[in-house]
């Protein structure tokens, strides 16, 4: 897990990736046939086909490298900063949470807290508002002057939290996505490896998704896959609280092969596929409708003329949250259900 603890802890808002997609080449440019970036950001690593056949397709893996976070939007004349929202947060999760401020002069740590008065003065009415982001703002403890002086709008600020494993699950911050990253660079290194590899797989590590899948769009309009897969996580809200039938899934119940989200409908062809392998090879699996979100799947559709499309998700508690908690078995069933349709889509019956 120390792979997956060093991509958890590191900053990567989206539109400035570039900690994460750093960190990410120098564990693929060995496995990889070809790397590069590209105009936008977008990290592609790829690795050819050792046997061709009438079966070969062009398999392109999304797996996004931004996490929800804010831009610095104004500093007042006190120093305090105030931020733009960049993806979906939940307010209730962000009080008193320590941040990270990414300036041209190097990093500061600043506390992220809600305007208006602490509970012991607080008035009845003040108990009662709903607090909004645009209610929340970051103290560095710095000098006015100074602090007005190093950051400026749209340094990037993200939460910031430790890694931890607890036996068989581990939680931190960015399980969304940093754990496609991982299961990306997994998938990547397993198939590099593989000497009857019948597909040309590009695993791309996209920019952006948070804020609408932008570089998934782009990365699928370069690479024109023949089938496209996004790796991402999945709601599993198996706690109190949350009827049965409401839970999407459950931790430790397998990988996720989803169905739909409000992004994309999967190929039903690749849906079928993916279970067949799963049952065939002992893979334990779940089956995803998931009612709000999507993933890079949405964006590989849309690309170009379009692909056949489907996501592969790893369930997650507490998404959207700095305490994303997943499960080790799930995060291995990904990468297996992953290699294992590559093997069986590529051999002729």
């Amino acid at each position: 897990m120390d792979l997956l603890k060093a991509l958890s802890e590191i900053a990567g808002a989206p539109g400035r990736e570039e900690r994460v997609r750093d960190l990410i080449k120098t564990h693929v440019t060995t496995a990889a046939d070809e790397v590069h970036v590209d105009a936008m950001g977008n990290l592609f690593a790829a690795v050819h086909a050792k046997v061709r056949t009438d079966l070969t397709r062009k398999v392109m893996l999304a797996c996004h490298m931004d996490e929800i976070a804010f831009y610095a939007r104004n500093v007042d004349a006190k120093g305090f900063i105030r931020l733009q929202q960049l993806g979906g947060f939940d307010v209730r999760n962000l009080f008193a949470r320590r941040v990270l401020i990414q300036t041209r002069s190097g990093d500061i740590i600043g506390s992220l807290n809600p305007v208006g008065r602490p509970i012991h003065v607080q008035t009845e009415e003040d108990r009662k508002r709903t607090l909004r982001i645009i209610d929340l703002f970051v103290d560095t403890g710095l000098p006015a002057d100074e602090v007005r002086e190093r950051v400026r709008p749209g340094d990037p600020v993200t939460l910031i939290q430790d890694f931890r494993d607890l036996g068989e699950v581990v939680t931190g911050k960015c399980m969304d996505n940093r754990v496609a990253c991982w299961t990306g660079i997994r998938v990547l290194e397993q198939v590099a490896q593989a000497p009857n590899l019948a597909h040309d797989v590009v695993v791309c590590f996209t920019v952006q998704e948070e804020i609408g899948v932008r570089g998934a769009i782009v990365g699928g309009y370069s690479v024109n896959p023949d089938i496209g897969i996004a790796v991402d996580v999945t709601l599993a809200i198996d706690q109190p609280g949350i009827p049965e039938e409401e839970q999407i899934t459950r931790l430790g119940g397998g990988a996720a092969i989803k169905i739909m989200d409000s992004y994309s409908v999967s190929d039903r062809g690749l849906v079928d596929e993916f279970i067949d392998v799963a049952e065939a090879r002992g893979i334990n699996y779940q089956l995803e409708i998931l009612p709000l979100g999507g993933t890079d799947a949405g964006g590989l559709q849309r690309a170009r003329g379009g692909c056949r499309a489907i996501t592969i998700s790893v369930p997650c508690r507490y998404v959207h949250t700095v305490t994303e908690t997943v499960h080790k078995d799930d995060l291995h069933g990904a990468v297996n259900l992953i290699v294992a349709w590559l093997d069986a889509s590529g051999t002729a019956e």
